[in-house]
This record gives structure tokens, sequence and C-alpha cells, in this order.
């Protein structure tokens, strides 16, 4: 039973903080967004706040929210949440606390005749999740202003697919009102997030490897943040049983902080010799 539950553990979790994220069941039956005094409160992962029972509000909505304000005022709030998050944790957010990142894993768990580990030009596909936060999450809301001098949330309104799957699919349907006003906006990003679901039957987390800013601010983290990995080269033999059970393809045994990691776990799970450790851990290893 413990094995099971060890098994499934990373699920468990994300399951649970989904839930606890989207808690608002009020908000699916009525179709209304909750707007209490928790939604002034970010959330670790890309959790939209236009979902229904989200109880809380996704960093990167906040934070281009208040940039595209008119007086372009600098959230501090956001910026310090978000180094916090990924000082401390790094990736593991993006593997264990993030909603969407849940969906993509149930997705990829279908039986698929051919499984990619990657797409094809993976090299260069995932310097885009970068090219999104510089271009669409900070220099389009700041540049591109309306005769008010207001900016547009550009990765919100043009891509988010999180914000369809949760919060604009469930508002349409509870509200026929919406449904006579929906524009080639939605029939874009809703054919986007069909396009990333359904390659996250076929690859591990598209979202995530090639367009998440979220995730991209967060990797930055990923070799200085308190909970990062380390590997014992007296005991690794370079037998590449870790990255052969990797989804994200990382030669953990050379880069165990690799920007793409998302701390799964499953390399040190699958390590023969017991060689990958947290930093913290292979400390009170050492120290004993």
């Amino acid at each position: 039973m413990v094995k099971k539950i060890r098994k499934h553990l990373r699920t468990i979790v994300q399951i649970c903080v989904a839930a606890l994220t989207n808690g608002y069941a009020a908000g699916f039956a009525k179709g209304n967004i909750y707007k209490g005094a928790s939604k002034m409160v970010c959330v670790p992962g890309l959790n939209c706040y236009s979902c229904p029972g989200a109880l809380g509000s996704c960093p990167i909505g906040s934070f281009q929210a208040v940039i595209t304000s008119r007086d372009h005022a600098f959230s501090f709030y956001v910026v310090g949440f978000l180094i916090l998050f990924g000082a401390l944790l790094g990736r593991f957010v993006c593997g264990w606390l993030c909603p969407f990142g849940l969906v993509q894993d149930l997705l990829h768990k279908i039986p698929f005749p051919k499984k990619w580990k990657k797409l094809p030009g993976d090299r260069v596909l995932r310097w885009l999740k970068y090219v999104i936060l510089v271009g669409f999450v900070l220099v389009l809301p700041l540049t591109v202003l309306d005769v008010v001098g207001q900016g547009q949330p550009w990765f919100c309104k043009y891509i988010c697919p999180s914000g369809t799957l949760f919060g604009g699919i469930p508002l349409i349907t509870a509200n026929p009102a919406l449904q006579s006003a929906l524009s080639w906006l939605f029939t874009w990003k809703f054919a986007l997030l069909l396009v990333l679901l359904l390659l996250s039957v076929v690859v591990y987390r598209p979202f995530c490897r090639y367009l998440c800013p979220l995730g991209a601010i967060y990797s930055v983290f990923n070799p200085v943040a308190l909970y990062r990995y380390t590997v014992d080269h007296d005991s690794c033999t370079a037998c590449g049983a870790c990255q052969k059970v990797c989804p994200m393809d990382i030669p953990v045994h050379q880069t165990p902080n690799s920007l793409e990691c998302i701390r799964c776990g499953k390399c040190r799970d699958a390590c023969p010799h017991a060689a990958i450790h947290t930093a913290t851990a292979l400390q009170r290893k050492k120290n004993r």
C-alpha cells in the first residue's frame, strides 16, 4: 500500500493542489468567477483567474494586469512571489503544483502506438518559452497601447491554454449569452488548446517544454534553488538509466539541474546506485 501511494504520490499531490486552488464549486455551477479576498493572493502554478472555481490568481495574469494599466505600475508583490517560489523550488512548481501540468500528465498516460521523446527541432523550440516571456508577457503589453495609453495582457489574451480550458470553456458553457459574443479570438485559442492537448498524448508536456512563460521564469532558478538535484559522482557510473526514464529526456547524471527539469523524481527512483539526491539530502549524507 505504501509503495503504491509513493508511486502515485506526485499525481495525488497535483490533484489535491488543483482541487484546492479551484475549490469554489458554486462558480462552476453558476458560471460566475469567484471574487473573494483570496483572489488577491497568487498561486504558484498557471491557474487562471477566470476559472469559475479559482480561489487565487495566476502570477503571470496578475503581473500582466498590473503592467498593462495606464500608469504602468510595477508589481513588487508578484515579482517577489515568483522569486520566492523560484528560489525555494525552481521548476518543482511545474512538476507538482501546476493544474495545467496535471492535465498534460494525465493525457500522456493515454496509450498511443508511438510516443515521442521530443518534437523535431526540440533544441530550438525549447527557447520559444523565453521568447514568449519577453515578447508576450513584457514587451508587447508595455509598448502596444490603446488610445488611452493602456496595454493588453497579450499572453493571457492570445496564447494561454490554461485560461481557455479552465476559464473560457466553463464560462461559455454556463452562460449562453456569452456564446453569441464569441469571435475569432476564441476560435484561435480553442484551436491552440486542442493542438496542445492532442500533442500531450504523444509528447510529454509540450506546453511546458516550448511555450510556458511561467516555466521559463522558474527554470532560471533550477541551478540555485534550495530544492535542487545533486549527483554523487563517487556512486554514479554514467549508466544512463536516469535519462532513459526522464520524460524530458535530460541526461541527469551530466546536468542534474537542467533548465528543463520539472523535478518529477523519476530519475532518482530509477538510479540503480542511488546517486541522485536533493542537495540538502546529499549534504546530510556527507556530514554523517
